[in-house]
């Protein structure tokens, strides 16, 4: 994990939650739940969606948004939402990636060391449920 640098700019800044839409909850409270491990911290209902907070780990987290009518017709603009990706700090990229794999998920980059700037880095990227990026980190 890299060290904490306090920016004057954002008090307290930090990653609280990274939300992804989905359009199937159980297939993403599988991947993010039972695949990876994160625990559910709180579950609400709001209007036309179901929210769903996901702890990491380390008390940042992932929330889930899905539409409480699976039937409604899809927004076209969250749909393709415009998320990249997703980073997660793991020690073990190649195991985590296996357990991915294992579980049926698309790998996009297999694990690889990246030179970021005097650092080694181990990377990889899948897709998950949603069709969400996620890339799994770890600087030695």
């Amino acid at each position: 994990m890299t060290e904490h640098i306090n920016n004057p700019l954002l008090p307290g800044g930090g990653i609280h939650h990274i939300a992804v839409r989905t359009t199937d909850l159980t297939a993403s409270l599988r991947l993010y739940r039972d695949v990876l491990g994160m625990a559910i911290v709180k579950e609400k209902e709001v209007p036309g969606k179901r929210l769903v907070l996901l702890d990491t780990g380390d008390g940042s987290h992932i929330e889930l948004a899905a539409p409480l009518d699976s039937a409604a017709p899809a927004n076209t603009q969250e749909v393709n939402h415009p998320l990249q990706h997703i980073a997660l700090t793991t020690t073990d990229v190649p195991g985590v990636i296996e357990r991915v794999r294992s579980a049926g998920y698309e790998i996009t980059v297999e694990p690889r060391v990246a030179q970021l700037g005097k650092s080694a880095t181990t990377i990889a990227f899948f897709k998950g449920a949603a069709g969400e990026l996620i890339e799994l980190y770890h600087t030695q």
